[in-house]
């Protein structure tokens, strides 16, 4: 820890810090806190992190909507400000459900600002996230483009995370991903008991890193689980209005993917469409290693192209 000037000319140790940034999974949507807010798995786990209990701060910069350049161009720069030793990446879903979904871009915002964390000291924290159309319970010539485009995100946080060597948790292969209760009425965002098991997830993570940790973070819950009926008035409430303002950037290119979907599976030739998507991921990343700049702009561009066959 670096020392900090006090007031009266002392010094006393800088705090040791946990900065997240991401979207509304970090941000804590679905675990709502007394008075309203949201607490989150950041904050549930940030009390078990450092040697002792309470001694990491949390600054919370996470925003609701949060697409992946935001986070590099916006947020980065005030977590870097902060000093952290420890860091969350966890973005990408919101990219997947925009029209203007580019693999490359996505790509390139995550690996600068991981690579510019790690190179400031701090520990980072990613995850692999599940598919967004599933947990929708999206119709499959919907879900399909949907599944495949969080598939090409999670092949590039996976990467660039042991390129930086990060701390990486697998969250799409988790058990509890696929259980109902452990997500709000949204079905988009983790509940109360989906945060404990996320926090506890990347506990269990910086744990076998070495890294020093305390009690994993309890599964006794503060609140109500959700309820069907809770669901159905989100949806005829809230809901409504999410998925009018998803519909107004991602549907007309969406339908125009679940047609091509369509197509695809009637000619039997859907393999085509993920290896599309595989190989956009992989320029992406490719892109990334070239230190010249020349070849990774021709990379980027095959992956633009790959990434609009593929969704």
């Amino acid at each position: 820890m670096v020392p900090e000037q006090t007031p009266g000319g002392g010094r006393f140790p800088a705090p040791v810090r946990f900065v997240a940034l991401g979207d509304s999974l970090t941000e804590g949507l679905g675990d709502p806190v007394p008075g309203g807010g949201w607490r989150g798995w950041a904050a549930l786990l940030a009390g078990t992190l450092g040697e002792r209990p309470g001694g990491v701060e949390l600054v919370n910069l996470a925003r609701s909507g949060a697409l992946a350049a935001e986070l590099a161009e916006r947020q980065l720069p005030a977590a870097r400000a902060l000093g952290p030793r420890f860091a969350s990446l966890v973005v990408g879903a919101n990219d997947t459900l925009r029209a203007a979904f580019a693999i490359e871009r996505v790509a390139d915002a995550l690996d600068r600002a991981h690579g510019a964390l790690s190179a400031d000291g701090a520990v980072v924290l990613t995850a692999c996230l599940p598919d967004p159309g599933r947990m929708l319970g999206l119709p499959p010539p919907l879900a399909r483009p949907l599944a495949r485009r969080m598939r090409a995100v999670n092949t590039v946080v996976h990467a660039v995370s042991a390129r930086h060597q990060g701390v990486h948790l697998h969250l799409a292969e988790h058990p509890w991903v696929a259980e109902r209760a452990s997500w709000s009425v949204d079905r988009l965002h983790p509940s109360e008991r989906g945060h404990r098991l996320l926090a506890r997830g990347f506990h269990a993570a910086l744990a076998a890193a070495g890294l020093p940790v305390g009690p994993a973070p309890a599964l006794t819950l503060d609140g109500p689980p959700p309820t069907r009926a809770g669901s159905v008035r989100w949806m005829a409430t809230r809901g409504t209005r999410w998925v009018a303002d998803r519909c107004t950037d991602l549907l007309p290119g969406l339908l125009g993917l679940a047609l091509q979907e369509c197509r695809h599976g009637l000619a039997g030739s859907g393999r085509l469409l993920d290896a599309a998507a595989d190989r956009a991921a992989q320029a992406a990343l490719a892109a990334l290693a070239d230190p010249d700049g020349g070849g990774a702009r021709q990379a980027a561009a095959t992956a633009k192209g790959a990434a609009t066959m593929a969704g």
